[in-house]
């Protein structure tokens, strides 16, 4: 058995312990950059940091005061707050309790938040702001369990007419409740951590349904145990890295994250604000960080359309450079493969060498200059996108897991990544294809079922511990996956012929720079059609050069130039497809999709059912008329 093999079967039941051997190791060194106002209120903020003994500091008082106010191992501690330091800080609070972390989009709705709290049993819950705190006011009597609200901002913390007697307090004061306790009982904290089993339970997610409530996935203590030491295991992540941290931590791939970085003990520099990340990445400098999809789609729009505003020669130059970038990845990669090497032909060399000056350097810098690599996740990444990026010299690993299997299963190997699938798994990851092409997982990642839903796991967790993903996928012979389609959303035409939506969408995202979301549909039809919402950004830009810029979006998308540009790169879209793949017609959307409508998840990825029940109107209109076979 090799080391790395007996080191993640020798793991400790919880990463709190993982947290006591880090801090041990490197109490000095950095562990957290995160922002804060200027002092002046004016320019960019400010960046302050924690060093591991400090940062372990916060998080035992948090775990003490959470003691102190009567938390018993394995109770719920709800955590509703956008991404922060305080978020991490609090969830490992949390976890060396004892007790389990319920995770809340800070998005979510008062009634499915009140929903959450119920079926969950939380205690205490954790929140961000005024907002937060105002949702769970709003449902208190619906709440009858929950005894204490935790208010990360302060000044928001303040009780109100009708709260319970020490039902509100703020981060500060728990975290002085807690100082005081250890006073006490010095070894609290430790005791509590040493009492944790491996199957005990850490935290709640709920997933994000397409349909009915969400599930809550139990996953135990040594889900995130497995996770750390199989990330370290990898090689992809070392000990000198900075990570920039903006997804969700709602989300399990943004938990995930912060489980590897304790073990192997780099920087994280945390700020959910996506609106800043273009801001934040050439002041932290990341040399690798997570994402989804939709941001590198964005930022590759993005460089298109300025390149087209710079003008025909310049635009014409970016395509250039873009074919070249595409051919470059796909050469070295295939050569890597094949030798071990990745090298490509002397003259396309070259030619990457003219582009790297007059293109790519400028698209690395604008990442901060010294990203090593990406970590893609969550949806599938559209190739041509992955291709332009990899030849560019930004590496998107891609990767796959679900909440149910603790985020993490599988990941692109560093210098031998492949664009188009997610890699291999991760060490003591098992994985089969089952007969009808369905993605079955099984080890140490997996989750313990549905909480309260006995029906339900079963339906997808097997006796013998093989999980149906309810993904399609294919294993090359050397152990590369790739994803096709989520089994549901695959569909029949009424001429017989399966469509994989998902493969379509992601082509049209990589020919079309003004296209923000496109649903494909067809089920049960005799042809495809789609649903496009576009970027308005890009698209107001490219209006100006038409003459026709200043026109409200829902204007702009109903006139015939931007229905003839669409047009044609549905046209090119076609070109490149089965003949029953192919979208005879679409409609373009009268705003983008969004998580506010409920049509994204908080993770972004697409609820179909929900855009199909809004958008019936305009599915109906395609097909009025045509005749079914």
């Amino acid at each position: 058995m090799s080391d790395t093999q007996t080191q993640i079967e020798n793991r400790p039941p919880t990463v709190a312990s993982l947290l006591f051997e880090r801090v041990a190791k490197t109490p000095d060194a950095e562990a957290y950059r995160y922002p804060v106002p200027s002092s002046t209120g004016q320019g960019p903020d400010d960046w302050k940091s924690l060093s591991w003994a400090q940062a372990a500091d916060r998080v035992y008082a948090i775990a003490a005061g959470l003691v102190d106010l009567g938390v018993e191992p394995e109770e719920r501690v709800a955590l509703a707050s956008a991404t922060r330091v305080e978020w991490i800080l609090s969830d490992l609070g949390v976890m060396c309790a004892g007790a389990a972390t319920t995770t809340i989009y800070p998005q979510t709705n008062a009634e499915e938040s009140a929903f959450i709290l119920s079926d969950s049993e939380s205690r205490v819950l954790i929140a961000e702001d005024a907002v937060q705190l105002a949702k769970a006011r709003e449902r208190r009597a619906e709440l009858p369990q929950l005894r204490h609200v935790v208010v990360v901002d302060s000044a928001a913390a303040a009780p109100a007419e009708g709260d319970p007697e020490g039902w509100v307090l703020s981060l500060e004061d728990l975290e002085k409740r807690g100082r005081a306790y250890l006073e006490k009982h010095p070894e609290a904290v430790r005791e509590r951590v040493g009492a944790i089993t491996a199957d005990q339970l850490a935290t709640l997610i709920y997933t994000s349904g397409t349909t009915g409530r969400p599930k809550g996935v139990r996953l135990p203590h040594d889900n995130w145990s497995y996770m750390a030491k199989a990330i370290a295991a990898t090689g992809l992540v070392r000990e000198d890295d900075v990570q920039y941290l903006w997804l969700p931590l709602a989300h399990v791939f943004g938990k995930v994250l912060t489980s590897g970085q304790i073990e192997v003990g780099h920087v994280t520099a945390v700020d959910g604000r996506v609106d800043k990340i273009i801001e934040n990445l050439p002041v932290v400098q990341p040399t690798y960080m997570a994402a989804v999809p939709r941001i590198f789609e964005k930022v590759y729009n993005g460089v298109a359309n300025k390149a087209r505003a710079g003008g025909p020669a310049k635009y014409k130059i970016f395509q250039w450079a873009a074919g070249v970038a595409r051919d470059y990845a796909k050469a070295t990669q295939d050569s890597f493969r094949r030798t071990g090497r990745a090298k490509a032909p002397l003259g396309l060399t070259a030619k990457h060498k003219v582009a790297d000056v007059l293109v790519y350097s400028k698209l690395r810098a604008a990442f901060g200059g010294r990203l090593r690599a990406a970590v893609s996740g969550s949806v599938a990444l559209a190739p041509e996108i992955g291709y332009f990026f990899s030849g560019a010299g930004i590496h998107i690993l891609e990767g796959y897991g679900l909440t149910e299997s603790s985020a993490a299963s599988f990941v692109n190997p560093g210098e031998a990544y492949r664009t188009g699938t997610v890699g291999k798994p991760l060490p003591g990851c098992e994985v089969r294809i089952a007969d009808d092409g369905e993605v079955l997982l099984r080890g140490p990642g997996i989750m313990q079922g549905y909480h309260k839903l006995p029906d339900k796991t079963a339906e997808v967790l097997e006796p013998d511990g093989w999980f149906h993903t309810g993904d399609i996928g294919e294993l090359s012979p050397d152990g590369y996956l790739r994803i096709t389609d989520r089994k549901k959303d695959l569909f029949k035409t009424s001429g017989g012929k399966y469509i994989a939506p998902t493969e379509i969408e992601g082509h049209f995202k990589a020919l079309c720079p003004f296209v923000s979301n496109i649903v494909v549909l067809g089920a049960d039809r005799n042809y495809c059609t789609a649903l496009i919402a576009l970027d308005e950004a890009a698209l107001q830009g490219w209006a100006q050069e038409q003459g026709i810029g200043g026109l409200p979006y829902a204007e702009l998308v109903a006139t015939p130039q931007v229905q003839g540009m669409v047009q044609g790169y549905v046209d090119r879209l076609n070109a490149g497809l089965q003949r029953w793949q192919t979208i005879k017609k679409f409609r373009l959307l009268p705003r983008d999709l969004d998580v506010e409508h409920g049509e994204l998840t908080p993770s972004l990825k697409l609820k179909r059912p929900v855009v199909e029940r809004e958008y019936q109107h305009l599915i109906e209109e395609m097909y009025e008329g045509a005749r079914e076979s």
